[in-house]
């Protein structure tokens, strides 16, 4: 991918490509956020789990692949050593990985959910 392609990627390009690879990867409880006009933070935010500690930063690492070599997207990741709960920071969309415990215990989405009315969970 050349350096200029990266100019016309949209926030909904890379949620459509993150959606996909999360659906082929087996992710779980797939929530995405559509934040657009109600934060600066993003204009999406997706929050999944894996099963397993191995899940969480094997969806993470297909995610990261995916954006570079798709879209030429360059995101950034933390938490990936230990896979409880990996952030994936792809400029204007936002992805959380967590395992199910650890996504239980923070309850992400009930914050940003109530003002992101748009908010449709998929997959399973």
């Amino acid at each position: 991918m050349n350096a200029g392609a990266r100019i016309n990627v949209t926030s909904d390009d890379v949620l459509a490509a993150i959606m996909q690879s999360l659906d082929e990867n087996k992710a779980e409880e797939v929530v995405q956020i559509d934040l657009r006009g109600k934060t600066s933070v993003c204009d999406h935010m997706v929050i999944c789990s894996g099963r397993s500690s191995r899940q969480v930063t094997a969806l993470a690492e297909k995610i990261t692949e995916t954006l570079k070599s798709e879209l030429g997207v360059l995101a950034k990741t933390e938490g990936k050593e230990t896979g409880d709960w990996v952030l994936i920071d792809s400029g204007d969309v936002l992805v959380h990985i967590f395992r199910p415990e650890v996504r239980e215990f923070y309850q992400l989405e009930k914050m940003w959910v109530p003002m992101a009315r748009g908010a449709a969970p998929t997959g399973a």
